[in-house]
C-alpha cells in the first residue's frame, strides 16, 4: 500500500506541474483528488500497520528470556553459571587464600 501511495504522491506532483504550466483548473483539482486519494491511502495503511504489531503487554510464550538469537535460555541456570564463573575467578590462580592481596 505504500507504494500505490508513493505513486499517487508522484502523479498529484506530476499534474500540480500541469496545472501550474497550462493554468488549467481542471488539472489542479485533479491533483488535489490524487493528493487526497494518497492521503487516505496512507492513513488507512499506518492504521492497519499498527494493529498488525504485537503488543510488549502479550506474554512470551515460554518460561525462559528470550536472547537477541531467538534462543530461549532459562534465567535461573545462566546465573548459577554466572555464579559459579565468578567464584572461579576470584578463587584461585595465583596461589593465595581468597581474601589476601596479591603479593606480585
Amino acid at each position: 500500500m505504500l507504494v500505490v501511495t508513493l505513486v499517487l504522491a508522484g502523479v498529484g506532483f506530476a499534474l500540480l506541474i500541469v496545472a501550474l504550466t497550462t493554468g488549467s483548473l481542471i488539472w489542479a483539482w485533479a491533483c488535489i483528488a490524487i493528493c487526497v486519494a494518497g492521503a487516505v491511502l496512507l492513513l488507512v495503511s499506518a492504521l492497519t500497520s499498527r494493529k498488525a504489531v504485537p503488543s510488549l503487554d502479550d506474554p512470551v510464550s515460554g518460561s525462559g528470556v528470550s536472547s537477541s538469537y531467538g534462543r530461549v535460555e532459562s534465567s535461573s541456570d545462566s546465573s548459577s553459571d554466572d555464579a559459579a564463573t565468578a567464584n572461579d575467578d576470584n578463587q584461585g590462580s595465583h596461589g593465595g587464600s581468597p581474601g589476601a592481596p596479591d603479593k606480585t
